[in-house]
């Protein structure tokens, strides 16, 4: 990326006069041209209409973490915009629009900002350069002589040109300056980025004028929902297809191998259909014999007996380092199976001809849909257009296509607009869930008391495999971050330590999930550390400080003892717990403060405190919420949520026996966002994974009982009170 990048601010400034843009213009016309003029596009990212509009595409998959505005805002601060004249569209799928790293539109991993950093950036500093050679052209003046304020270019003798009145001129450009990443602007020049704005996607969605797939209308359009199979890898074997076919309003009942589709005149007789239908699956698929008490116990037993499948991480000698050490602890720690309870059901509308394909949907991978919907219809990608629409959650399942895929090969197989849409009940059956894991951490500790060893194990299915198929789980050596993610101390000093997977493949339907790995990892090992500072009559929060290994997390762990008044003694039932976590380069620390009912087990979380620093601040107000939105996520699945699987098929059905976080159960949320540095760092994920080893240190602290097993259910509390 590197070397496409060599023009630099400082050479187009000196060197200007001798470069060609290929720009053609007839001198003197600013302003007399602009009604005829057409806008300017002066790359992918970016065009100006002659009355000063600008428009800015914006690549990435807005479902709530307002990329949509900061991405667009990082091509307006290298163009100087202004940013009350600029309108924000969707890009459409194309190979300009790449994410840096993952080399397609994708939008996982709390690495949308950072991926478009330079690109983004890039791109709007090709244009500003462009409208000062085009204006610097119209003065016949030296290019190194003009500048810009905001949307206006300014020549030597105090000349204007507003951006519009450049459009105006009807400019060619030709090949686009190269700008190396050094030459951006620095941090200190920024005039919008580090302040709020207004999120571009705030009226849409308040005003209800917001599309979702299923907001979608096309003429002559069918409704279609899908059953698919409880298990993966089972296939229809026979269905009472008659009988649905011969309900009313059902046009189509289509063998998908996987699933039954149900195709229809409206979503009520589709879903009407759909209780009635009756599928006798194949038997032989592995995931059949899954169970999740016996399974967890079978996990247990590997951790004890069997031997690692892969070194995750490895740094120093952990192995002298347990044998020198003045103690070890050891602890064990559980979680379940989870599903993304995403608000919106998978839905997608398509329509499928023989010489195009067009896609409605919101996806966090338009690249992978736009491919496998040419795969699927034959067509070629350029006869392909996905229209990427909000989402109501994303959280790792639309990372997945394969409801995109169902509903393109329904709408090939009948011939019309289809409009899929899945009953809630079919969307928690075929979950692609967090998985179950089985945890043994085993800590060295030095006769101060000092964490100078790690040996971290984990047992659960990977994820990786099943995401991105065999030959990316053999590039990346079996080592899977989904599943392993947060499983080393990296901000503590500890040299030596290890963490291991262990490999268990069940045939579960695993996938990502908000915070990935270190939801669970940093459970098992935030609790521990607090556990260990306990055991020896320390103060958690002062253990914590004598670990850290830098001001970094000084100075999180002190501003979020500020804000908690850490150090006042709670005399009305209630206790705080604290924990300090890491999401990439971004750390966190959170306290939360809570009351048990020793009679019902129900654990209440009163207050949550957090100190959260991600870099460079792009948007502080936004960066807030996703830190509170993450906070609510892990509160949600460290009180609540549960999936318990039996003979391969998950238990629950819908949100009434999968509960989730009320408005009424909420506790009050602060977060303070703390800056480091130039450099914006990952946001999305960060609050989730402190929050669980908080509310179990709370309670560790109040009670003198550990919590080991996520979720904090009544019945556990209850058996820890017990214990």
């Amino acid at each position: 990326m590197t070397q496409a990048m060599k023009f630099t601010r400082r050479g187009f400034m000196a060197a200007s006069a001798g470069l060609t843009f290929s720009m053609t213009f007839v001198p003197g016309l600013a302003g007399q041209a602009k009604a005829a003029a057409a806008p300017l596009q002066i790359n992918a990212w970016v065009t100006i209409d002659p009355e000063g509009q600008i428009t800015i595409f914006a690549p990435a998959a807005e479902m709530g973490q307002g990329v949509q505005t900061v991405v667009p805002l990082l091509v307006a601060e290298e163009m100087d915009a202004e940013w009350e004249d600029v309108t924000v569209r969707t890009a459409p799928v194309a190979a300009a629009f790449n994410h840096a790293m993952f080399r397609g539109q994708y939008t996982v991993a709390s690495l949308t900002v950072r991926g478009y950093w330079i690109p983004a950036r890039t791109a709007g500093a090709q244009v500003r350069a462009v409208l000062m050679q085009a204006a610097a052209n119209e003065w016949g003046v030296d290019p190194a002589e003009v500048s810009t304020e905001p949307g206006v270019v300014v020549g030597p003798s105090g000349q204007r040109l507003s951006y519009g009145e450049i459009a105006a001129l009807g400019v060619e450009p030709g090949p686009l300056p190269e700008i190396a990443p050094e030459d951006l602007k620095p941090a200190s020049a920024f005039r919008l980025l580090g302040k709020d704005v207004t999120r571009v996607d705030m009226r849409e969605k308040s005003t209800g004028a917001a599309q979702y797939a299923s907001d979608i209308q096309l003429p002559d359009m069918l409704y279609a929902t899908v059953a698919r199979s409880p298990v993966t890898g089972q296939t229809v074997e026979r269905f009472n297809e008659e009988e649905v076919a011969g309900r009313d309003g059902i046009t189509h009942v289509i063998s998908l191998g996987h699933g039954v589709a149900i195709v229809g005149e409206s979503t009520a007789q589709v879903f009407a259909a759909r209780e009635a239908l009756e599928v006798d699956w194949s038997q032989d698929a592995k995931g059949l014999s899954i169970n999740s008490d016996k399974d967890r116990e079978e996990y247990l037993e590997r951790l004890h007996t069997g031997e690692p499948d892969v070194v995750f991480s490895s740094t120093g000698d952990i192995k002298a380092a347990l044998e020198g050490a003045a103690s070890t602890v050891t602890k064990e720690f559980f979680t379940e199976y989870l599903y993304h309870a995403q608000m919106e059901p998978m839905g997608a509308v398509a329509h499928v001809t023989a010489e195009a394909a067009e896609v409605w949907t919101g996806t966090q991978w338009q690249s992978m849909a736009l491919n496998k919907t040419a795969t699927i219809t034959g067509l070629d990608p350029e006869q392909v257009k996905i229209h990427q629409l909000y989402m109501g959650g994303g959280f790792g399942r639309r990372a997945h296509t394969e409801y995109i895929d169902d509903v393109v090969t329904i709408a090939k197989e009948v011939g019309r607009p289809v409009k899929l849409l899945l009953r809630r009940e079919d969307d928690v059956a075929s979950a692609r869930m967090r998985p179950l894991t089985v945890q043994r951490v085993t800590m060295a500790l030095d006769e101060g008391g000092r964490i100078t060893g790690l040996h971290h194990a984990v047992a659960c299915e990977p994820v990786s495999p099943y995401m991105y198929g065999p030959a990316r789980w053999e590039a990346d050596a079996g080592k899977d971050l989904i599943t392993m993610r947060g499983s080393a101390l990296p901000h503590y000093g500890v040299e030596h330590q290890e963490a291991v997977h262990f490999y268990e493949m069940r045939g579960a339907r695993v996938a990502a999930y908000r915070g990935i790995g270190a939801g669970y990892t940093k459970f098992a090992l935030e609790t521990m550390v607090d556990q260990i500072a306990r055991e020896q009559g320390r103060d958690p929060l002062d253990y914590r400080l004598d670990m850290a290994a830098s001001d970094r997390v000084r100075n999180v762990l002190s501003r979020v003892a500020e804000m908690s008044d850490w150090s006042r003694v709670r005399e009305d039932g209630r206790g705080l717990g604290l924990a300090f976590t890491e999401y990439g380069e971004s750390i966190i620390g959170v306290v939360a403060e809570i009351s048990v009912n020793q009679e019902n087990g129900r654990i209440t979380v009163h207050h949550l405190w957090a100190a959260a620093e991600a870099g460079f601040p792009l948007q502080p107000d936004t960066i807030r919420a996703q830190v509170e939105g993450g906070m609510t996520f892990g509160l949600s699945e460290t009180l609540k949520e549960e999936i318990t699987v039996v003979g391969g098929q998950i238990q629950q059905a819908n949100f009434y026996d999968y509960e989730v976080m009320r408005m009424d159960e909420m506790p009050e949320i602060e977060v303070e966002i703390l800056r480091h540095g130039d450099m914006p760092t990952e946001v999305g994920e960060l609050g989730l994974p402190p929050v669980a080893p908080a509310i179990a240190n709370a309670f560790h602290g109040m009670t003198g009982k550990t919590l080991n097993h996520l979720p904090l259910s009544p019945a556990r509390v209850l058996a820890a009170l017990e214990a």
